[in-house]
């Protein structure tokens, strides 16, 4: 089986979805925004430093979708999707996309986002597979806060990806898969990948690639 995994943040979207979604709230009135772009940004920071506590980030963040409920999160999306992440579908994202579609081969979003922000967004790319961040439902069907399973963030990615492949009766031998990513936080699967592919790279995961003589593309004109 050929395997196209793609990340999604600033990899196929110019922006980070988690972080444009916290804003959105704070836009739509669901949060203080002062306060909650103070620690969104303080998360924002773990995050590119490589030290984020995931659990703890997807607490803050799925805070106020918990408390808002089922129909005002799903209005809330809807708009989220056509002001924000509509906007910043890239032709040039969508045509690789489609590249590795034409070619025949299964596709995978993997994210450390939650799937209450990226599953809209996964299928808006036209991929089914989506590996996320899953979020527990307590008995009356709605988010707890907590994050149900292993985290697809870091190692977690590996691991997650190791868990679809069982379920499928697979394994790494079986699969020749290509994984795009911006971030050294996806060093662990970038390092399982028969094809690793630096896809508009911090400076760190630059460095790295051109060490390693791994592809590097720059999808996006700010990245050129």
């Amino acid at each position: 089986m050929k395997l196209a995994l793609f990340d999604l943040d600033h990899t196929l979207l110019p922006i980070d979805s988690d972080y444009s979604w916290g804003q959105f709230t704070s836009h739509i009135g669901w949060t203080d925004p002062v306060e909650f772009n103070r620690r969104n940004d303080e998360f924002f920071a773990h995050y590119q430093a490589g030290t984020l506590d995931v659990h703890d980030y997807v607490r803050f963040a799925i805070d106020a979708v918990r408390q808002r409920g089922p129909q005002a999160a799903a209005e809330a999306h809807a708009r989220f999707m056509a002001e924000v992440i509509r906007p910043n579908l890239k032709p040039q994202a969508q045509a690789l996309v489609q590249q590795h579609r034409d070619a025949g081969e299964q596709l995978i979003l993997i994210t450390a986002t939650n799937e209450f922000v990226t599953r809209p967004i996964a299928q808006a790319f036209g991929i089914d597979e989506l590996i996320a961040v899953e979020l527990e439902r307590g008995p009356d069907g709605w988010y707890t806060g907590e994050i149900r399973g292993t985290p697809s963030f870091r190692e977690g990615k590996v691991q997650r990806l190791q868990q679809w492949l069982q379920a499928r009766g697979l394994d790494w031998d079986d699969c020749d898969m290509t994984f795009y990513s911006d971030s050294t936080n996806d060093l662990p699967l970038l390092e399982r990948a028969h094809v690793p592919v630096a896809t508009n790279p911090g400076e760190g995961l630059r460095a790295i690639a051109r060490e390693r003589g791994w592809r590097i593309l720059d999808l996006f004109a700010e990245h050129a």
